[in-house]
C-alpha cells in the first residue's frame, strides 16, 4: 500500500526532553476518557527548526484553548530516530492518554505505535504519515506542495530563458511526505525538464545536500545547471551555499518549502525563487481537536474530510490542508498578512533596499 488520498546518552536525552514540559499526570481521568486528559507530543525538531518555531506553541496553545484544565502538554523533540522512539516508550509507560506524533522515521517507530494501541492510547499522526495503527491523520497534500514547487521553477525557467536542466534536491527516503512531494513535482515536470541531477536527503539534513549540490556542480557544470527543485528552505539554503562556494552567479531558480524566516529572505534578495506556505496553525488546529476528541474516547469521523492509506493501515480518518505559493510578490499579502512574520522580523537593515524593491517597505 502507498499513500492515497481517498480514503547511560539516550534515557538521559529522552529525560531531559520530557523534563522540559512537566510530568504526564498519570493518564488523566485514571485510565483515560474523561475531560481532563494527559497528552503526549513528539516533534522531529525544536529549538529554531520550524516545528519548534510554529508547530510547537500552536499545538499548545490550542490544546490549552480546547481543553483549558488539562495538564500542559508533554512535548519532546529531536531529530534522531532512537532517540525519538525513547521518548515514545517514556510517555506509554507514563499513561498519556493520546499522542500526536510527527516521527522522524516512521518504520523505526512502528513497534512503538503498536505498543501505544495496546495500552490504549490512540496515536494521531501529524505531518508525516506514521506506520502502524494510527487512530488519525492531519497533513497538508503533498502532492499539491510538489506541484506548487515544479509550476513555481517552471515559471522561473521561463523568465530567465530556454533553460532546461536541473538538479531536484528530494528529501529523505524514510520520511513517506518526500516521495508524495516528489511524485506531485514529477507529474508538472515530465517532457518540460532535463533532470540533471536527483538526489534524495539523508534526514533532510542541509550538510547532506551541501555535498549532493557540490556533486552535481561538479558533474553538470555550474553553466548547464538552470534550475534547482528544493524540497524544503534548509536544503534550499544548502543549496545556495554551494552554488554561491562555486562563484555562480547568477543563480538559478531554487525552490522551497516552509517559509522559513531565512528563506523569506533570501527570497527578497533573490537568492531563491520561491517558497511553499503551509498555514500551520489550520493543521495545528485540527491535530488539536482529533487528539483531544481520542483522548476523551470519542469518534474524529467528523472531524476528518478524508482517509488515506498508510503502508500498514487503511482508511486512516484524515485532513490534508492546502498549501501556498510564495515569491516575492507574495510574501505580504501572505506571511505578513497571516501574522506569521512582521515586516521587521524580514526587513533587516542589509536588506532594505530589497524590501523596498519588493513593496515591502
Amino acid at each position: 500500500m502507498g499513500l492515497c488520498v481517498s480514503r547511560a546518552s539516550v534515557a538521559v536525552a529522552v529525560a531531559a526532553a520530557l523534563a522540559l514540559t512537566g510530568a504526564c499526570g498519570g493518564g488523566g481521568d485514571e485510565g483515560g476518557g474523561g475531560d481532563r486528559i494527559t497528552v503526549g507530543v513528539l516533534l522531529p525538531g525544536g529549538g529554531a527548526s520550524r516545528f519548534g518555531q510554529f508547530d510547537k506553541p500552536l499545538i499548545e496553545a490550542g490544546l490549552k484553548r480546547l481543553c483549558p484544565d488539562c495538564p500542559a502538554a508533554n512535548v519532546a523533540a529531536t531529530p534522531d530516530p532512537q532517540v525519538q522512539q525513547q521518548q515514545f516508550e517514556a510517555m506509554i509507560t507514563r499513561g498519556v492518554d493520546v499522542v500526536i506524533l510527527a516521527a522522524v522515521d516512521p518504520e523505526l517507530l512502528r513497534p512503538s505505535v503498536e505498543s501505544a494501541h495496546r495500552a490504549g492510547i490512540p496515536v494521531v499522526a501529524y505531518d508525516r504519515l506514521a506506520e502502524g495503527p494510527i487512530s488519525g491523520y492531519v497533513t497538508f497534500d503533498g502532492e499539491q506542495v510538489g506541484r506548487l514547487q515544479a509550476e513555481g521553477l517552471l515559471t522561473a525557467m521561463r523568465e530567465r530563458g530556454d533553460g532546461r536542466r536541473i538538479v531536484m534536491m528530494n528529501g529523505a527516503t524514510t520520511d513517506p511526505n518526500a516521495g508524495w512531494y516528489k511524485r506531485g513535482a514529477l507529474a508538472v515536470l515530465k517532457g518540460k525538464v532535463t533532470i540533471g541531477k536527483s538526489y534524495d536527503t539523508v534526514r533532510w539534513r542541509p550538510e547532506n545536500a551541501y555535498v549532493n549540490m557540490s556533486g552535481a556542480i561538479a558533474a553538470l557544470g555550474a553553466e548547464n545547471i538552470d534550475g534547482v527543485l528544493s524540497a524544503n528552505d534548509s536544503m534550499a539554503g544548502a543549496v545556495v551555499s554551494a552554488l554561491d562556494a562555486a562563484k555562480v552567479s547568477p543563480l538559478p531558480p531554487i525552490t522551497g518549502q516552509d517559509a522559513d524566516i531565512t528563506a523569506v529572505q533570501r527570497i527578497v534578495k533573490g537568492d531563491q525563487y520561491m517558497t511553499v506556505y503551509k498555514p500551520y496553525k489550520r493543521a495545528t488546529d485540527a491535530t488539536v481537536r482529533m487528539a483531544v476528541a481520542l483522548g476523551r474516547g470519542e469518534e474524529v469521523g467528523a472531524i476528518a474530510t478524508g482517509s488515506v492509506d498508510s503502508p500498514t493501515t487503511d482508511d486512516v480518518p484524515a485532513v490534508l490542508l492546502p498549501s501556498v505559493s510564495v515569491t516575492v510578490g507574495d510574501i505580504g499579502e501572505t506571511l505578513v498578512k497571516d501574522g506569521m512574520y512582521t515586516v521587521d522580523q524580514i526587513c533587516t537593515p542589509a536588506l532594505r533596499s530589497a524590501c523596498e524593491r519588493a513593496g515591502l517597505i
